[in-house]
């Protein structure tokens, strides 16, 4: 049984941007930052440090993750943000197996970032 999210999404992308800074990504924001790409992508949480950049994804829902897929920078990836890219959202939304190439997963259990797939090499 999918497990129903129990925080938002704006709380999911403070979270998230929490884990960058606590990841050494001194610069790093959450999606009160309005800022978008020429090819439209908004950035739920982004991090900067030296010589690299990280983008979290967030998701609150499958239909969320599955619309995901049909933006132009997902389908052609080097139109994206972040040198490392991951999805982060609470169990039973974003699996392994939902995975672009090269992404990581991060999964918020009890408030808590639990890195389920990726960051060492990002994959």
């Amino acid at each position: 049984m999918t497990q129903l999210p129990t925080l938002t999404h704006g709380a999911l992308c403070r979270i998230a941007c929490d884990f960058l800074k606590r990841e050494g990504f001194k610069v790093a924001f959450d999606d009160r930052f309005r800022t978008k790409t020429q090819y439209g992508e908004l950035p739920d949480a982004i991090g900067f440090r030296k010589w690299t950049s990280c983008l979290i994804e967030v998701k609150c829902s499958r239909a969320d993750l599955l619309a995901d897929r049909k933006k132009r920078f997902r389908i052609t990836p080097e139109k994206g943000m972040g040198n490392w890219r991951f999805f982060l959202s609470e169990p039973g939304i974003v699996e392994i197996s939902d995975l672009p190439e090269g992404w990581g997963l991060l999964h918020v259990i009890d408030g808590q970032v639990k890195n389920i797939h990726g960051w060492k090499g990002n994959t």
